[in-house]
């Protein structure tokens, strides 16, 4: 090959190089980055939040069913024919209202004859006495018709009762339940015709673990929520607290009394309890904010631009919040989001902070008619 044929190659390779080049540089090399601040660090898009007290609650949970504040069964004492029946299951009764009645025909003819035996006995004492004034009649005669006038009285009495145990009524105020007797039924004594439950007040027993026993004590307010009623919520007081502890168990009962006027909570329903142990008012951060490494706990707190790292001391945790005992001040801000890229000293920028958020609500806020 000859030399000019061999200048005119390297001249090609050469201008193709210088090609290729400038389309690395104009399209595919990375674009230089901004020049970074004096500090020689980027800052960090941060947001914050504000140290605020909160009135924190140390609570328990337990489960219990309920029960009636009184409840017994209602039967007869004794056997008859059931002539009337005013049960009406869920209806409401007042103490003494009639709830049930057997025929009563012969009692009422048992009591006529024994007042009638009364009133005989009655005036033979009467007569007696009145002969005694004048000796007619022996101190013996006298005292033989005051025994026998006692005996009436007694069976006067017994016939009397046995009349009222036809008639079955209420013992005290409450709502009676189902009933399987209509009348014309027979029934015996001891027969169970229905219930009534007093649910003015329904009582729920529970357990807690021995290690709040000291905490619990009776008055203590507590609230309970039922599946039924996912939108209601019932408050009560504990009534009594068992002094012994289950030694299986480790656990200890406690019985609380919850109102109920409407009658809107039966008997043996399931209920799950929050029973308020303590109330302390605490400073408090978004957990996000707590950063726990090695022995140590802290967040990052603005300052003039810059992150510097803060120790601190944790408490209880409630619904996000983490209560902080030592190391920050109402008022104050701390870092929540982008702390991954945050060092004690890094430069930071605030993108958003509860302050902010503040401000905004009251400008955006209608203002009050005059």
């Amino acid at each position: 090959m000859s030399v000019w044929k061999q200048m005119l190659l390297i001249v090609l390779l050469a201008g193709l190089a210088y090609g290729g080049f400038e389309v690395y540089q104009t399209h595919l090399a990375p674009q230089p980055q901004a020049e970074a601040p004096a500090g020689g660090a980027r800052p960090v898009s941060v947001e914050t939040a504000r140290v605020e007290r909160r009135l924190l609650q140390q609570t328990i949970e337990a489960v219990g069913t309920t029960r009636a504040r009184r409840s017994i069964e209602i039967v007869p004492e004794t056997d008859g024919r059931l002539v009337e029946s005013r049960i009406r299951t869920g209806s409401r009764v007042a103490e003494g209202d009639v709830l049930a009645r057997l025929d009563d025909t012969i009692q009422r003819a048992d009591l006529a004859e024994a007042e009638a035996v009364l009133t005989e006995q009655q005036q033979t004492v009467e007569r007696i006495r009145q002969l005694r004034q004048t000796n007619a009649v022996s101190q013996a005669t006298e005292q033989e018709a005051v025994a026998r006038l006692a005996e009436a009285i007694a069976d006067r009495d017994r016939a009397l009762r046995r009349l009222e145990d036809r008639e079955i009524t209420a013992p005290f105020s409450g709502v009676v339940g189902l009933t399987n007797y209509d009348p014309g039924a027979r029934v015996t004594e001891g027969q169970v015709l229905t219930r009534l439950d007093d649910l003015s007040e329904v009582e729920v027993e529970f357990a807690l673990p021995e290690t709040v026993f000291a905490q619990v004590s009776t008055g203590q307010n507590l609230t309970a929520r039922s599946a039924a009623f996912p939108d209601r919520a019932f408050t009560g007081a504990i009534a009594a607290v068992d002094s012994r502890i289950d030694p299986v168990s480790r656990a200890f009962r406690v019985r609380a009394l919850i109102p109920n006027p409407d009658s809107t909570l039966p008997a043996g329903m399931f209920l799950s309890l929050t029973l308020v142990l303590a109330e302390h008012e605490r400073l408090t951060v978004p957990e996000e904010a707590i950063i726990f490494q090695a022995a140590e706990t802290y967040v990052f707190v603005p300052e003039d631009g810059i992150a510097r790292r803060r120790i601190v001391t944790t408490g209880q945790r409630k619904d996000g919040m983490i209560a902080i005992l030592s190391g920050l001040q109402p008022g104050e801000e701390v870092l929540v989001r982008g702390l991954q890229r945050v060092r004690d000293g890094s430069p930071i920028t605030i993108l958003h902070s509860d302050r902010d958020a503040t401000a905004d609500a009251d400008q955006t806020a209608p203002e009050a008619p005059t």
